[in-house]
């Protein structure tokens, strides 16, 4: 068995550590011995490390810009074991960064196909972003091997002529990619797979462009081979993958067209332990540092994994010869033939893997399986290829058809949260393998009232992934959109009117799917208020901090009111069919009422009026006649006015919209005439069945606020002629 230690390599990106050289600037507090920096090969730049018996390493200083960094060695096969500590310095502020670890590579190796072999022992490289200095300590705990050095990766940039968008296109499609969790932080032009019916928008410099569904089904430069075995059809839909001509491939670099097995039955995962501090707007450059890595520093004919994801969902063509066909990469060390390595870009040991990454590994892993009729939840076996690997040579080892990097080698990659993620990948993966179902497909965008969607326009059909050929979105039995075979949602903006949409699925095997009919009322007209709100003195007990109120309102929709809401002073809320709702305003306070109501399409319109209510005491009034006062602490101000002689009278002139009347009412309490502007009104028993104090039985109310005088007079009611004001109370 080949046996192998990991070197715990640590970058630093952060403060210096205790006792080294700091380079700031190009100055240093103690300025270290120069060390010998290597020819520039290419984009790899190398750094030797000064070796004194278990310690090793090259001290601070500056060095052409990289962004990517890792540890080799001459022996391929030596035992390595220590510390390895490098620190790194941000071109961008100039700043040196926190100690970190870089793992060994472990066994992702070729397995000597066509004589590939590693031509040096090599760390996995961490990405750092683009830095202009590094520090490096080496300590052993035995005898270190010969030759060790820094490895520099500079990506360099990639750029592409921009495509100018077409047009606007009214229905967008969202790929698998689109409907799980992409990196917040990703700019809109970071690299992402695109569906071909989608406006093109230009790309950064740096964005590679995923190939489209009906591109070359190889995705790259295909070998002069006669044994390249012809590529099938799937039994699962092709992602969309970007190219390796769109994320930068030095193709002069490949000095061997790669060798095919027959057919891929397994699929390996792993992660690429670079670290997970770049955003997918550096995927590219991360692939193309890795591929760098992987044929200038390990010595390989080309990279080592056959698919890349990044944090966002998108998929890289990894090894060229043919994304359809089986390509024999350099990922799972004796068991590289008949096998795809999909390596998602991070380090997943202590972190999560994002959904999204999660998402397209299950769909790689199903379309490249399914190439060959695979099961991904099923198993498979593969032949130990090599002398000195985990399992005796020429072994028929059993794999699941998805497995992780660390079931084949001793290695902890995928790290144990991708590892532990696998059982779900394989089950999403099983979906895109199997015939649509439909079932299951929803309606966002929309309210259901009863079986009626109703929308302002904008929906959103979404379904579970599945084995098919592509889709057919329909409108009334009309096609409206095409989403392509990977999408897993559709969104469409709706004329006004009434729709019927219904998702159809066209399987892999011939047959059709159909998600059930969503009638849906595209509505964009507002609810009107045909009475705006208005505000009235109602009847009801008066007091110093509150006047009985009422708002009033008539509202109407088109299609369906769904709701109608107070929102101020206060709130509630009212059933469809209410037009008033029973309040009380503060006296001498200006005050905001505001209703909104909303459609079922979720179309509001809102009706406010802003009114100050107010009270007039029973001593303001203007008075004929006898009255007397009495203090009772029942009545507004601790006193009020009564008078049982016939005729006399008392009024106040207000200017208000809305006026209500106060007295008090007992059980032998007598009536009251009321007049206004000086014609009679009502006539008023002030009677009751016990005693009652500030009450209001009489309003009344005008469309504008104009100048009023309300006056009453003693009507003499025979037995009880005595009546009681309290005041008046009114809107203004």
């Amino acid at each position: 068995m080949r046996r192998r230690t990991a070197i715990i390599v640590t970058v630093v990106l952060g403060a210096a550590g205790a006792g080294a050289a700091v380079v700031w600037n190009g100055t240093a507090s103690r300025r270290p011995a120069a060390a010998a920096v290597g020819a520039i090969d290419g984009r790899v730049h190398t750094i030797k490390l000064r070796t004194t018996g278990t310690s090793a390493g090259a001290p601070a200083q500056s060095t052409p810009v990289f962004s990517m960094v890792g540890v080799a060695w001459n022996r391929p096969d030596a035992r390595v074991s220590g510390t390895v500590k490098v620190r790194t310095r941000s071109v961008a502020t100039g700043a040196w960064s926190a100690w970190r670890p870089v793992a060994v590579q472990g066994d992702d190796l070729p397995d000597g196909t066509r004589g590939e072999h590693s031509r040096q022992g090599a760390t996995a490289p961490l990405w750092t972003g683009p830095s202009n200095g590094v520090d490096v300590r080496v300590t052993g705990h035995r005898a270190l091997p010969p030759g060790l050095r820094a490895v520099l990766i500079d990506p360099g940039s990639r750029r592409r002529r921009p495509v100018h968008a077409a047009g606007h296109q009214p229905v967008r499609v969202a790929l698998a990619a689109d409907v799980t969790s992409p990196d917040p932080s990703a700019p809109a032009d970071s690299p992402v797979a695109t569906p071909t019916d989608s406006p093109t928008t230009p790309p950064a410099a740096d964005s590679p462009t995923a190939t489209p569904s009906s591109a070359s089904p190889t995705g790259s430069p295909t070998p002069s081979d006669s044994a390249s075995p012809a590529p099938t059809t799937s039994t699962a839909p092709r992602p969309d993958i970007v190219a390796r001509a769109a994320w930068g491939a030095d193709e002069s670099l490949v000095p061997t067209p790669n060798a095919y097995g027959q057919r891929v039955k397994a699929v390996f995962v792993h992660h690429t332990d670079t670290g997970n501090d770049y955003s997918c707007a550096d995927s590219a450059a991360v692939v193309r540092s890795i591929f760098l890595y992987h044929v200038k520093t390990n010595g390989w004919n080309d990279i080592g994994y056959n698919f890349l994801v990044d944090k966002c969902g998108t998929l890289f063509e990894g090894r060229s010869g043919g994304v359809d066909r089986p390509v024999i990469g350099a990922h799972a060390y004796g068991f590289n033939t008949d096998s795809a390595g999909v390596a998602v870009l991070g380090t997943f040991t202590d972190v999560a893997p994002p959904q999204a990454a999660l998402d397209t590994v299950a769909k790689v892993a199903a379309w490249k399986l399914g190439l060959s009729g695979g099961d991904p939840t099923g198993a498979t076996t593969l032949t130990e290829g090599v002398k000195d690997g985990n399992f005796p040579y020429e072994s028929a080892v059993t794999f699941k058809t998805i497995s992780g990097h660390r079931d084949a080698n001793s290695t902890a990659c995928p790290g144990s949260l991708l590892y532990a993620k696998l059982g779900a990948i394989r089950t999403a993966a099983a979906q895109w393998t199997t015939p649509a179902d439909l079932s299951a497909t929803s309606l966002t965008g929309a309210t259901k009232v009863n079986t009626t969607y109703y929308s302002k326009g904008t929906v959103t059909l979404g379904w579970r992934p599945g084995a098919v050929s592509g889709y057919h979105l329909l409108d009334n039995g009309t096609p409206i959109a095409e989403p392509p075979a990977t999408a897993l949602s559709v969104t469409t903006t709706l004329r006004a009117g009434t729709h019927q949409l219904q998702l159809v699925a066209d399987n892999m095997d011939g047959t059709t799917t159909k998600s059930p009919a969503f009638p849906v009322v595209a509505d964009t007209a507002k609810p009107t208020f045909g009475s705006p709100a208005a505000l009235s003195v109602r009847t009801g007990t008066v007091s110093t901090t509150k006047i009985p109120v009422s708002l009033k309102w008539k509202v109407t929709d088109d299609r369906l009111l769904r709701s109608v809401k107070a929102t101020s002073p206060s709130t509630a809320t009212f059933a469809t069919t209410t037009t008033s709702w029973s309040a009380y305003a503060k006296p001498s306070a200006s005050t905001t009422w505001s209703l909104t109501a909303a459609d079922a399409a979720g179309n509001t319109a809102t009706s406010a009026v802003k009114r100050t209510a107010a009270l007039r005491s029973d001593g303001s009034s203007s008075r004929t006649g006898t009255w007397k006062t009495t203090a009772n602490s029942h009545y507004l101000g601790g006193s009020g006015l009564y008078s049982s002689a016939k005729g006399a009278t008392a009024s106040w002139t207000v200017t208000a919209r809305s006026v209500g009347l106060i007295d008090k009412r007992t059980t032998s309490s007598g009536k009251l005439y009321v007049y206004v502007d000086g014609a009679y009104a009502a006539t008023i028993d002030t009677r009751a069945s016990s005693s009652l104090y500030r009450q209001i039985q009489w309003t009344r109310t005008w469309s504008t606020s104009t100048r009023h005088t309300i006056k009453i007079k003693v009507a003499g009611t025979s037995g009880r002629p005595t009546i009681a004001l309290d005041g008046l109370a009114y809107v203004g």
